[in-house]
């Protein structure tokens, strides 16, 4: 993949995760100031489309990354850093590893990720917020999606259960196939131990998430508050 494919592939792939929209190649142009042409920038398209990096969602549509688009994505996720405000919201948190503050950071981390977040205390103790969040999202307008969630919802002590064990004491990512919650949804989790707790918290969305967002936030609270 040349250096000019990369630089759209990626520029798709972050509009998409501003907007939800399958993004055409004029927006590419007219909005990030790309310095080649429209017709370049469609031929490219049609280069990533047919290696299965980016797919048309239905005709007269713009094109959406897919799975394998957002996974060399995060590969080379460079490191971002929280805003002040978002710093200033998690810093309000009184410190400590009770129940009732770990909740309260789990709904400051659903208002600033945008996306639903789960909060398991220990494996079988689950605490979850920003279902709403997750409804919201576009993508999730369908009926069919909705009724997806719902079930997951319906089992999300079930598959942390099956997940508890295996998952690392860092921020990981895991979307579409490898998503344990759903393979339209895309993940950041982490294990955690504070004393003799041992617990796991992650951050839900679709699998156009903000994932240097989200992976700033859980290393931030990792690092700060834990």
């Amino acid at each position: 993949m040349t250096d000019r494919t990369k630089l759209i592939l990626n520029t798709i792939i972050k509009e998409h995760i501003k907007t939800g929209a399958p993004v055409g190649s004029s927006v590419l142009v007219e909005k990030y100031q790309l310095d080649v042409s429209p017709a370049t920038v469609r031929n490219e398209m049609a280069e990533l489309e047919s290696e299965g990096y980016i797919a048309q969602p239905y005709t007269s549509a713009g094109r959406v990354p897919t799975e394998q688009a957002f996974n060399l994505y995060i590969e080379n996720l460079s490191e971002k850093k929280l805003n002040k405000a978002e710093i200033n919201l998690l810093d309000n948190i009184s410190q400590g590893s009770d129940d009732l503050n770990l909740k309260q950071i789990a709904k400051t981390m659903a208002g600033i990720s945008n996306n639903a977040v789960f909060w398991a205390f220990e494996k079988h103790n689950l605490y979850y917020t920003g279902i709403s969040n997750l409804l919201r999202q576009p993508e999730f307008s369908q009926t069919n999606l909705i009724y997806d969630i719902s079930a997951i919802i319906d089992r999300v002590d079930e598959i942390i259960g099956e997940i508890f064990d295996e998952t690392k004491y860092e921020p990981q990512i895991l979307l579409g196939s490898k998503n344990p919650f759903g393979d339209f949804l895309g993940i950041v989790l982490t294990k955690y131990k504070i004393k003799n707790k041992i617990g796991m918290f992650g951050i839900l969305g679709p699998m156009r998430m903000d994932y240097e967002k989200n992976l700033a936030v859980m290393q931030y609270i990792q690092d700060k508050i834990l």
